[in-house]
Protein backbone atom coordinates (compact mmCIF):
# COMPACT_ATOMS: atom_id res chain seq x y z
CA UNK A 1 0.00 0.00 0.00
CA UNK A 2 1.37 3.14 -1.09
CA UNK A 3 1.65 6.38 1.47
CA UNK A 4 -1.46 8.22 -0.71
CA UNK A 5 -3.47 5.15 -0.06
CA UNK A 6 -2.64 5.55 3.58
CA UNK A 7 -3.06 8.84 4.10
CA UNK A 8 -6.66 8.53 2.14
CA UNK A 9 -7.63 5.80 4.47
CA UNK A 10 -6.85 8.61 7.39
CA UNK A 11 -8.96 10.89 5.47
CA UNK A 12 -11.63 8.69 5.50
CA UNK A 13 -11.52 8.29 8.90
CA UNK A 14 -10.94 3.94 8.18
CA UNK A 15 -9.15 2.55 11.26
CA UNK A 16 -7.11 0.25 8.34
CA UNK A 17 -5.11 3.23 8.19
CA UNK A 18 -3.44 3.17 11.53
CA UNK A 19 -3.16 -1.11 10.60
CA UNK A 20 -1.41 -0.39 7.29
CA UNK A 21 0.87 2.12 9.00
CA UNK A 22 1.67 0.11 11.78
CA UNK A 23 2.83 -2.73 9.18
CA UNK A 24 4.75 -0.36 6.67
CA UNK A 25 6.36 2.11 9.18
CA UNK A 26 6.43 0.77 12.51
CA UNK A 27 9.23 -0.76 13.02
CA UNK A 28 10.90 2.38 11.48
CA UNK A 29 9.37 4.69 13.85
CA UNK A 30 9.89 1.97 16.77
CA UNK A 31 13.91 2.34 16.40
CA UNK A 32 13.50 5.86 16.29
CA UNK A 33 12.03 6.07 19.88
CA UNK A 34 14.00 3.56 21.32
CA UNK A 35 17.17 4.93 20.50
CA UNK A 36 15.86 8.10 22.48
CA UNK A 37 14.13 6.34 25.13
CA UNK A 38 16.36 2.92 25.47
CA UNK A 39 13.39 1.36 27.27
CA UNK A 40 11.76 -1.08 24.87
CA UNK A 41 7.94 -0.36 26.33
CA UNK A 42 8.48 3.46 26.60
CA UNK A 43 8.87 3.42 23.00
CA UNK A 44 6.41 1.19 21.92
CA UNK A 45 4.20 3.48 24.23
CA UNK A 46 5.20 6.43 21.75
CA UNK A 47 4.68 4.81 18.73
CA UNK A 48 1.15 3.87 19.86
CA UNK A 49 1.07 7.67 20.73
CA UNK A 50 2.09 8.59 17.31
CA UNK A 51 -0.46 6.77 15.06
CA UNK A 52 -3.13 8.61 17.75
CA UNK A 53 -1.56 12.09 17.02
CA UNK A 54 -1.27 11.27 13.31
CA UNK A 55 -5.15 10.11 13.44
CA UNK A 56 -6.16 13.38 14.83
CA UNK A 57 -3.74 15.40 12.60
CA UNK A 58 -4.41 13.72 9.39
CA UNK A 59 -7.11 15.17 8.32
CA UNK A 60 -6.74 18.59 8.16
CA UNK A 61 -3.04 17.84 7.69
CA UNK A 62 -2.28 16.04 4.15
CA UNK A 63 1.15 15.16 4.36
CA UNK A 64 2.87 14.54 0.75
CA UNK A 65 5.56 12.04 2.47
CA UNK A 66 4.45 10.01 5.27
CA UNK A 67 7.57 8.92 6.26
CA UNK A 68 9.15 11.77 7.38
CA UNK A 69 5.73 12.86 8.48
CA UNK A 70 5.32 10.05 11.22
CA UNK A 71 9.15 10.05 12.05
CA UNK A 72 8.90 14.11 13.05
CA UNK A 73 6.16 13.35 15.46
CA UNK A 74 7.27 9.86 17.05
CA UNK A 75 10.54 11.69 17.52
CA UNK A 76 9.01 14.78 19.29
CA UNK A 77 6.56 12.39 21.75
CA UNK A 78 10.18 10.16 22.42
CA UNK A 79 12.02 13.39 23.53
CA UNK A 80 9.04 15.00 25.19
CA UNK A 81 8.84 11.74 27.30
CA UNK A 82 12.64 11.55 27.90
CA UNK A 83 12.30 14.72 29.48
CA UNK A 84 9.58 13.34 31.52
CA UNK A 85 11.45 10.11 32.86
CA UNK A 86 14.73 11.83 33.24
CA UNK A 87 13.05 15.29 34.70
CA UNK A 88 16.06 16.30 36.70
CA UNK A 89 18.16 13.72 36.23
CA UNK A 90 19.77 13.81 32.32
CA UNK A 91 19.95 10.63 30.12
CA UNK A 92 24.06 10.35 29.45
CA UNK A 93 23.72 8.85 26.11
CA UNK A 94 21.31 11.63 24.55
CA UNK A 95 22.87 14.31 26.70
CA UNK A 96 26.27 13.56 24.95
CA UNK A 97 24.75 13.85 21.69
CA UNK A 98 23.06 17.61 22.58
CA UNK A 99 26.68 18.43 23.94
CA UNK A 100 28.15 17.04 21.05
CA UNK A 101 26.06 19.97 19.08
CA UNK A 102 26.42 22.87 21.73
CA UNK A 103 29.90 23.64 19.90
CA UNK A 104 27.75 24.48 17.01
CA UNK A 105 24.19 25.70 18.13
CA UNK A 106 24.70 28.08 21.17
CA UNK A 107 21.25 27.88 23.12
CA UNK A 108 20.71 31.53 23.71
CA UNK A 109 17.86 33.55 23.21
CA UNK A 110 18.44 34.64 20.03
CA UNK A 111 18.84 31.17 18.59
CA UNK A 112 15.73 30.02 20.13
CA UNK A 113 14.18 32.50 18.62
CA UNK A 114 15.82 32.58 15.11
CA UNK A 115 15.20 28.66 15.65
CA UNK A 116 10.94 28.96 16.24
CA UNK A 117 10.68 30.94 12.91
CA UNK A 118 12.43 27.95 11.05
CA UNK A 119 15.71 30.15 9.95
CA UNK A 120 18.34 28.05 11.68
CA UNK A 121 16.37 24.19 10.54
CA UNK A 122 16.67 25.95 6.93
CA UNK A 123 20.41 27.11 7.21
CA UNK A 124 21.27 23.90 8.83
CA UNK A 125 19.23 21.86 5.91
CA UNK A 126 21.15 23.92 3.46
CA UNK A 127 24.43 23.20 4.78
CA UNK A 128 23.25 19.24 4.83
CA UNK A 129 22.23 19.34 1.23
CA UNK A 130 26.45 20.47 0.45
CA UNK A 131 27.74 17.61 2.01
CA UNK A 132 28.87 14.10 0.38
CA UNK A 133 26.44 11.37 1.29
CA UNK A 134 28.32 9.21 3.63
CA UNK A 135 28.79 12.52 5.64
CA UNK A 136 25.35 13.37 6.09
CA UNK A 137 24.17 10.33 6.58
CA UNK A 138 26.66 9.29 9.54
CA UNK A 139 25.57 13.32 10.60
CA UNK A 140 21.33 12.70 10.29
CA UNK A 141 22.17 8.85 11.82
CA UNK A 142 23.70 10.82 15.10
CA UNK A 143 21.49 13.52 16.07
CA UNK A 144 18.26 12.80 13.93
CA UNK A 145 17.86 9.16 14.61
CA UNK A 146 20.01 9.46 17.89
CA UNK A 147 21.66 6.37 16.51
CA UNK A 148 24.65 5.43 18.67
CA UNK A 149 28.20 5.70 17.20
CA UNK A 150 28.55 2.01 17.65
CA UNK A 151 25.44 1.69 15.73
CA UNK A 152 26.60 4.21 12.87
CA UNK A 153 30.12 2.40 12.31
CA UNK A 154 27.89 -1.37 12.31
CA UNK A 155 26.05 0.11 9.62
CA UNK A 156 28.79 1.92 7.56
CA UNK A 157 31.10 -0.25 7.49
CA UNK A 158 33.14 2.49 9.04
CA UNK A 159 35.38 2.27 12.51
CA UNK A 160 33.74 3.77 15.66
CA UNK A 161 37.20 6.45 15.48
CA UNK A 162 35.84 6.89 11.81
CA UNK A 163 32.73 7.66 12.68
CA UNK A 164 33.77 10.11 15.76
CA UNK A 165 36.03 11.55 13.20
CA UNK A 166 33.23 12.32 10.22
CA UNK A 167 31.07 13.81 13.29
CA UNK A 168 33.79 16.07 14.69
CA UNK A 169 34.42 17.37 10.93
CA UNK A 170 31.25 18.18 10.47
CA UNK A 171 30.25 19.98 13.40
CA UNK A 172 33.21 22.19 12.74
CA UNK A 173 31.81 22.83 9.28
CA UNK A 174 28.26 23.56 10.33
CA UNK A 175 29.59 25.93 12.86
CA UNK A 176 31.70 27.82 10.41
CA UNK A 177 28.64 27.90 7.80
CA UNK A 178 26.36 29.39 10.55
CA UNK A 179 28.79 32.08 11.55
CA UNK A 180 28.82 32.69 7.64
CA UNK A 181 25.33 33.05 7.38
CA UNK A 182 25.19 35.18 10.23
CA UNK A 183 23.95 33.22 13.09
CA UNK A 184 25.52 33.96 16.34
CA UNK A 185 26.99 31.10 18.24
Amino acid sequence: MTDEQIVAQFWARSECAIQHTAERYGRYLLKIAANILHIHEDAEECVNDTYYTAWNQIPPDRPQRLLPYLGRITRCLALNRRDYLTAQKRSADFSLQLSELEECLSLTETIESQYEDGEVAAAISAFLRTLDKEKRVVFVRRYWFSDSIADIAGRFGLSESKVKSILFRVRKQLRLYLEMEGYRI
